[in-house]
């Protein structure tokens, strides 16, 4: 079973809304407002359909007239201020010195307002970054994700710290760094090799004593025949 559906939000605060539609929870496309374009996420999707975006723009605008209403004449309270479940990975295995993205995946959260910011060894980073759209999900909760292009070195620190009305202590800041092991030192280096000989050793002579015991029964064996 596959599920295509639309997902539409608006609010009193940046971002004020967004419309997107989306399928099996992936995003197809969204409406940048402020174009007042379609924006596909692949570009092959333009190969074989369309949407005009002016549809949306009437669906926003009937939003955000509903919305001053319930402001205005309706005593509704705002909704709860869930907090963002927050995780910083790369997307690729980490080698040092290829180039790699850091990803910043925030989920489960509400409402729809959150500030990033990158940060590489304390100091903010505007360089390389990008994020994508707030994401629907089944719970009426959202999940958005934060990127930072970036070359692994194990000196480096990097943080994807997060803003959000949900968050008790704010903001909240994930690490990461390389995680590379180091290679052995010299007297572990050492130690291995000695080990190895003494295995060795003792494999040579669990090996003379077993032939040495091999002919001794085999000697006796001759005697007892004549």
């Amino acid at each position: 079973e596959h599920i295509m559906d639309q997902a539409v939000f608006c609010q009193s605060e940046n971002p004020r809304g967004e419309y997107t539609q989306n399928y099996d929870e992936d995003e197809m496309f969204h409406v940048d407002l402020d174009k007042k374009e379609s924006v596909f996420r692949l570009k092959d999707f333009t190969d074989y359909t369309s949407f005009d975006a002016q549809g949306a723009l009437g669906i926003m605008s009937t939003c955000y007239y509903n919305l001053n209403i319930l402001r205005t004449s309706w005593n509704i309270s705002a909704g709860e201020n869930v907090a963002p479940e927050v995780m910083v990975y790369p997307e690729d295995p980490v080698q040092l010195g290829e180039p790699n993205t850091l990803i910043c995946l925030m989920n489960s959260f509400f409402p729809p307002i959150i500030n990033v910011t990158w940060l590489k060894n304390g100091k903010r980073v505007v360089d390389g970054v990008g994020e994508t759209d707030y994401f629907p999900t089944k719970d009426q909760s959202f999940r958005k994700f934060h990127y930072l292009t970036f070359v692994p070195d194990e000196k480096d620190e990097y943080a994807c710290s997060v803003e959000h009305y949900g968050l008790e202590k704010s903001p909240v800041v994930k690490l990461w760094s390389a995680d590379v092991p180091s290679p052995p030192s010299e007297a572990a280096q050492t130690v291995v090799c000695a080990l190895g000989l003494a295995v060795g050793i003792i494999g040579i002579i669990a090996g003379i004593v077993l032939i040495f015991k091999g002919m001794r029964q085999n000697r006796d064996f001759r005697r007892g025949v004549n």
